[in-house]
């Protein structure tokens, strides 16, 4: 996502709904002030390798988080995640600009949606 093109409606719920969440952000926070492999990055935030890698593969579906696998020293395979650059600025023109392209979604079928 990228300050020169405005966001579809659907990228705007993916990374929306991707970023609402106070584990994600808390990993978006440490990846950008520095990569980090798994391991260590559960460590520093204090959860489960398994919990952080659901979350990082939901950030990297929505194109916030890439990985990289390296060789350590020692010959281990390690996998690197970093934060893709990106911008989110939200005003009401974006968001009613970005809501006449939403595909497939009808609003009684989303979750808490009045009927």
């Amino acid at each position: 996502m990228s300050a020169a093109s405005p966001p579809t409606g659907d990228d705007l719920v993916r990374v929306l709904a991707t970023l609402a969440n106070p584990h994600r952000l808390r990993i978006v926070a440490a990846l950008a002030r520095e990569r980090a492999y798994v391991s260590r990055l559960a460590r520093q935030l204090g959860i489960s390798r398994a919990l952080l890698q659901v979350h990082l593969r939901k950030l990297a579906a929505a194109g916030l988080v890439t990985a990289r696998l390296e060789l350590s020293e020692d010959g281990k395979a390690m996998n690197y995640y970093e934060v893709e650059p990106f911008v989110l600025t939200l005003t009401p023109e974006i968001i009613a600009t970005a809501a006449e392209t939403l595909t497939g979604h009808d609003s009684a079928e989303q979750p808490g949606a009045e009927r």
